[in-house]
């Protein structure tokens, strides 16, 4: 809770400090005293409005699992403006610095050398420097305005070969499709994961796997994923694993039970072969593990990753591990997992990693973002998924399905 009203500390701070800016700019422009009340009372009631609409963030209400007007006039412009107000509030604070240090360094110039004092405080810099600091702030809501309108939804199938010395000639070229982190709520409605599930359909996988966070709050939005997902289709059969957002939700008993329905089989701490012509490959599925207590509760603690599940890998098969964490990655090739599947990060959802590798918020938890790493003992492949948490929207890690080719080498 204290993370959370830290979070809400910020907010708070970045808030005041536009809406301090509004009344500058509504100052400036409007010279009418009475105009000026009416334009300040409208925005006002405008914010609450929008602010008591979003306040389902964090948990309260039912979640829609279609985009309804509401989400898409009061939710959608209300979440964009509250995480690129804060990203552009910090850029605007890192530039009011940079003036203060322009200011210091004229004072010291005129003190010390009184001859370079104009061009340290020169129009024509201030000038430059007003403008730079206006593109800087206005940034974060363009890029925001990508990242909702077409980031979240510019969808990317990847096709990793995966070479595994130990495959079998039966599974040469043996094809595994995997979804991830799927989110349904308003935007990603049912419709929107009916086209990706025709979508992995179309790349004709031999098996797929679902690995996790079905739902993101909503325990009630479970009946909709499933129905969403029932379309799936792969000659060896649909698997997947349960995430976090799923124990959150309570739902990891009921949504597997779901999925049974429908003939999907959920591997919760289980493994089973995949046969073809008397050779197999030994899929195992296990629920999300952490290290520590986070979220709303009914995360499975441990004190080491994959600890009691060593009897799950088969010796005398490729083992192939459905993990929503990546961070069981490192056990995992310790214990001779020959290949990990994971989620869970969004491929750090907005990650500027075209400016510097480093810029992922993901990476301040785990250094497996996205995509395939490799140690002694294992390989793994983090998949970005299709879904949102938080905000919807995505920078610089668009929503991916990913269709393995397993290969012997």
């Amino acid at each position: 809770m204290s993370v959370m009203r830290g979070i809400l500390l910020v907010f708070a701070v970045t808030q005041f400090y536009w809406a301090w800016q509004a009344w500058l700019f509504i100052r400036k422009h409007i010279r009418r005293a009475d105009m000026r009340v009416l334009v300040c009372a409208g925005l006002a009631v405008l914010y609450a409005g929008l602010l008591a609409f979003n306040s389902s963030w964090f948990g309260a209400g039912p979640s829609p699992t279609r985009l309804t007007l509401g989400q898409a006039l009061l939710g959608a412009p209300f979440q964009w403006w509250a995480a690129c107000s804060v990203v552009a509030f910090l850029v605007a604070m890192l530039f009011g610095l940079a003036r203060l240090v322009v200011r210091a360094a004229s004072a010291i110039g005129r003190m010390l050398v009184p001859t370079a004092a104009p061009a340290l405080a020169s129009p024509a810099r201030r000038e430059f420097l007003a403008r730079t600091g206006a593109l800087a702030v206005g940034a974060p809501f363009v890029a925001g305005s990508y990242g909702l309108l077409w980031g979240r939804l510019n969808l990317e199938t990847t096709a990793p070969r995966i070479r595994l010395a130990r495959l079998p000639k039966a599974f040469e070229g043996f094809r595994i499709a995997q979804l991830s982190d799927i989110h349904i709520g308003p935007f990603m409605p049912e419709q929107e994961i009916r086209k990706y599930v025709e979508i992995a359909n179309s790349l004709k996988p031999d098996l797929t796997v679902l690995t996790g966070d079905f739902v993101t709050w909503d325990g009630e939005t479970q009946y909709a994923a499933v129905a969403a997902l029932s379309g799936l289709r792969a000659p060896f059969g649909v698997f997947g694993s349960l995430g976090n957002h799923d124990a959150w939700a309570h739902v990891e008993d009921s949504i597997t039970a779901l999925f049974r329905q429908i003939g999907f089989r959920i591997l919760r701490q289980e493994a089973v072969d995949i046969v073809i012509g008397g050779e197999a490959l030994h899929l195992i599925g296990i629920d999300f593990q952490s290290l520590r207590r986070f979220g709303p509760g009914g995360t499975r603690v441990v004190r080491r990753f994959l600890e009691g599940m060593e009897s799950l890998r088969s010796p005398d098969h490729v083992n192939v591990l459905m993990s929503h964490n990546p961070d069981t990655f490192d056990r995992a090739a310790e214990l001779g997992f020959d290949l990990s599947l994971a989620g869970h990060t969004h491929g750090g959802q907005v990650a500027l990693e075209f400016i510097s590798p480093e810029i992922a918020p993901s990476r301040l938890v785990t250094p497996y973002v996205s995509g395939w790493f490799e140690k002694p003992g294992g390989q793994l492949y983090v998949n970005r998924g299709i879904g949102t948490i938080g905000v919807p929207m995505r920078i610089g890690a668009p929503p991916e399905i990913t269709v393995y080719e397993l290969v012997r080498g």
